[in-house]
């Protein structure tokens, strides 16, 4: 499994944007192949800090993911809400029930 936890920014004035945008990413990225999970989790300390959580089968697909319509409408939509890039950490899953 490749994990991947996204950390994102946003530009306070445009939180509900950004919230509604990606809310449409994650219902079709989860509709991809291989795509196990895909959540966006928002931090209680900082309304404005957002993860990604992106499950996949193999790196395969969540390299795939990146050459999606839906993620690069999403991309391109985002791109001036965010107060700094973001930043993606890919994981390999050790330990799960």
């Amino acid at each position: 499994m490749s994990t991947t936890l996204v950390h994102i920014q946003v530009v306070p004035e445009v939180r509900d944007a950004f919230i509604a945008a990606t809310r449409e990413n994650c219902a079709q990225s989860r509709q991809e192949p291989g795509n196990l999970r895909f959540d966006l989790l928002q931090a209680d300390s900082d309304p404005n800090h957002f993860i990604l959580y992106e499950a996949y089968v193999d790196a395969e697909s969540a390299r795939a993911h990146k050459d999606t319509g839906h993620y690069l409408a999403w991309r391109e939509a985002v791109a001036e809400m965010m107060a700094r890039p973001r930043e993606g950490v890919t994981y390999q899953l050790l330990v799960a029930e």
